[in-house]
C-alpha cells in the first residue's frame, strides 16, 4: 500500500451485504462525507434513483438496483484507489453506462476485474494477463490486448485448448532421431563441438539464473525498505497532525527527508523490476 492510499473496494456480492432496512437514500447518505453530501440526491438521479426511488427499501430492490446502489455509495467516499470484482454483474446495458461514465470520471486509479470486453473498452490503459499460474503486463488497451493475442473475444480465452504436454504427441520425431539415421557410427571428435557446446549454454544460463537471483533479492530487499519507510511516514502524519506537537518544524525536516529517501528507492524499484521482467522474458 502506497503512502496516503485510500482504497475501496467492490466485490460480487457487495449488493448483499447493504442493509435491507435501510432506503436507497439513507443507504448513500450514511457513506457521504463532505461536501458531497449536497449533490446526494444529483448522484442518486445519475444512477437512476429518482423521485420515490429514493425512499424504496435495499431489501426491495433488484439485483440490478442493488449494484448500482452500491457503486453509487462507494463512488460518495473519499477514495482514490478502486478495486472492481465483476462490477457490471446484475447490470443492464443502460446501467454499464452509466457506471462506465462515472468512472471515466473518477480521478483516482482503478483495478478492474471482468470479462466484459466493451465495459473495459476505454476505460483501462494497462491488461494483466494471469495464465499458466504467471501474470503478464500488457500495456495498452483491451483491444490491443486481443488483438495481440489474435483473440476475438475474452471468452475465447477460456475456450482454447490448453497446450499438449511435452511427449504426449508419440509420432513427433525426436531430436536425436537423426543421429541414429547415421550409416556410419558417431565419433568422438564429431561429438566433442557438442558436448563443448552444450557445457557453454549450461555455464550461460546459470549465470543468468544467478543474475536473476540477484535482482530478486534486490527487489525484495528495495520492497521492505519501502514498507518501513511508509510505516515510519504514516507516523510522521500523527505527529504533524497533533497541534500539541511542539517540535514540529523538526518532524517536518525529517518527514521531508524520508519522503525522499522514499522516493529513491521506489525508483529504485521500478528499474530494478522493470530489468527482472526482462531477464526472465530473455531466459524463456
Amino acid at each position: 500500500m502506497g503512502h496516503n492510499v485510500k482504497l475501496g473496494y467492490f466485490a460480487q456480492n457487495q449488493d448483499e451485504i447493504m442493509d435491507g432496512n435501510l432506503t436507497v437514500l439513507e443507504t448513500v447518505d450514511h457513506a457521504a462525507v463532505g461536501d458531497i453530501r449536497t449533490k446526494i440526491r444529483d448522484i442518486l438521479g445519475a444512477f437512476l434513483f429518482s423521485g420515490e426511488d429514493v425512499d424504496k427499501k435495499v431489501r426491495v430492490l433488484s439485483g440490478g438496483e442493488r449494484s448500482r446502489l452500491a457503486m453509487a455509495r462507494m463512488l460518495l467516499q473519499p477514495f482514490n484507489l478502486l478495486i472492481l470484482d465483476e462490477p457490471t454483474n446484475h447490470l443492464d446495458l443502460r446501467s454499464k453506462d452509466i457506471l462506465k461514465k462515472a468512472l471515466l470520471a473518477f480521478d483516482g486509479t482503478l483495478i478492474v476485474v471482468s470479462h466484459d470486453r466493451e465495459f473495459l473498452d476505454g476505460l483501462v490503459d494497462k491488461v494483466y494477463e494471469f495464465r499458466d499460474q504467471k501474470v503478464k503486463e500488457h500495456l495498452g488497451g483491451i483491444y490491443d490486448f486481443l488483438q495481440r493475442r489474435k483473440l476475438s473475444s475474452l471468452k475465447e480465452i477460456e475456450r482454447k485448448e490448453k497446450p499438449r504436454k511435452a511427449g504426449a504427441d508419440s509420432s513427433a520425431p525426436r531430436e536425436a532421431s537423426s543421429i541414429g539415421r547415421s550409416s556410419k557410427p558417431v565419433s568422438s571428435a564429431a561429438k566433442e563441438p557438442l558436448i563443448q557446446s552444450n557445457k557453454e549454454q549450461y555455464k550461460e544460463k546459470k549465470e543468468q539464473e544467478k543474475k536473476i537471483r540477484k535482482i530478486a533479492n534486490r527487489v525484495k530487499s528495495l520492497e521492505h525498505e519501502i514498507e518501513q519507510i511508509e510505516e515510519e511516514l504514516s507516523k510522521m502524519d500523527e505527529k504533524l497532525m497533533n497541534p500539541d506537537n511542539i517540535d514540529g518544524m523538526h518532524v517536518y525536516e525529517a518527514y521531508e527527508q524520508l519522503k525522499l529517501k522514499h522516493d529513491e528507492a521506489l525508483s529504485s524499484w521500478e528499474k530494478q523490476t522493470v530489468l527482472l521482467e526482462k531477464m526472465s522474458a530473455k531466459r524463456k
